[in-house]
């Protein structure tokens, strides 16, 4: 399976979810995006739109600095 990555790093809300929504419309069916964001609303931002997509919030990574979401295209 491929990864791509979306650097959110610095965005507010909404603006990680609103580029993760874009790029997966864009990738093949079963790609997994890696969004990193600073923003701690992210994680319940993106865990929500994944639950009201379908698209599979895999799990959430903190990193320094900022944390990598994973997101599997379904």
């Amino acid at each position: 399976m491929s990864e791509e990555i979306l650097d959110c790093i610095g965005l507010l809300c909404p603006l990680p979810v609103l580029r993760a929504r874009k790029r997966l419309l864009s990738l093949p069916i079963g790609t997994i995006l890696a969004v990193q964001a600073s923003d701690p609303m992210a994680a319940i931002d993106l865990a929500h739109f994944c639950a009201e997509t379908g698209y599979h919030f895999l799990n959430a990574t903190e990193n320094e600095g900022y944390t990598t979401y994973r997101i599997r295209r379904s």
